[in-house]
C-alpha cells in the first residue's frame, strides 16, 4: 500500500454534501483526495470517477480542455445516482507538472497538438500512474466500480492495478471552438471514445 488515509470531513457542494477523504503517499508525502457521496455498499458496483488534476480547467475555467466540465458533470452524476466516489488524482498535466503543462500550452499556441507538445518536452503522451487510485479504492473498501471515463487506457491501467471495473460509463461534454482540436487529438491519438452519448 503506497498511501495512508489522513482524515475525512464534510464537503458541502452545490450538488450535495460529500465526505472528503485526504490521503498521503508514504514515500514522498504527496497528497490526493477522494469525494464520497451516499452509502457505499461493498459488493455493489460503485459509480466512480478518477479525475486527474487540472488546475487550469478545474479552478481557472480554461476552455482549452474538457476537464472542468467533466468534473462538474461527474459530481452531478454521482449525486443523481445516490452514491459514488470521485478520486481527485493529483498528477497535473498527465503527470508532467504544472510548469511543464504551461510549456506544453506554449507549444500548442505554435501549432503542436497536445501529444506532440508533451513529446517535444521529452515526455510520453501520458505519464500518469493510476496505481495510487487502486490503493484509494482499496482503503475505501470498494472492490467493484462503474467508471466514468472516455479513456480506455485508464480502464486498462486500473484493471492492471487490481480494480474490478464492471462497466465503463461515458462522460461526454460539449466541445467549443477552443478545445475542438484538443478533443480531436484525444480521440485520434489517445483512443478516447468521444462519440458516445451519456446515459
Amino acid at each position: 500500500m503506497q498511501l495512508k488515509k489522513i482524515d475525512k470531513a464534510i464537503l458541502p457542494t452545490p450538488w450535495g454534501n460529500f465526505f472528503i477523504f485526504g490521503f498521503e503517499e508514504k514515500q514522498n508525502g504527496k497528497n490526493h483526495i477522494a469525494l464520497v457521496y451516499g452509502n457505499i455498499q461493498k459488493n455493489t458496483p460503485i459509480l466512480s470517477r478518477v479525475h486527474s488534476e487540472c488546475l487550469t480547467g478545474d479552478a481557472l475555467f480554461s476552455l482549452r480542455c474538457d476537464c472542468g466540465n467533466q468534473l462538474k458533470m461527474a459530481m452531478k452524476r454521482i449525486v443523481k445516482e445516490g452514491s459514488g466516489v470521485l478520486i481527485y488524482h493529483r498528477q497535473e498535466g498527465r503527470n508532467i507538472g504544472l510548469l511543464n503543462k504551461i510549456r506544453a500550452y506554449a507549444l500548442q499556441d505554435k501549432g503542436f497538438d497536445t501529444v506532440q507538445a508533451n513529446q517535444k518536452l521529452g515526455f510520453s503522451a501520458d505519464e500518469r500512474d493510476f496505481s495510487l487510485c487502486a490503493d484509494i479504492f482499496n482503503i475505501l473498501n470498494i472492490n467493484k466500480i462503474r467508471l466514468l471515463t472516455n479513456n480506455p487506457f485508464k480502464v486498462k491501467m486500473l484493471c492492471n492495478a487490481g480494480i474490478n471495473i464492471v462497466e465503463r460509463v461515458p462522460i461526454i461534454t460539449k466541445k467549443n471552438s477552443t478545445n475542438a482540436y484538443y478533443l480531436k487529438t484525444k480521440a485520434e491519438k489517445m483512443g478516447h471514445l468521444l462519440h458516445e452519448s451519456n446515459n
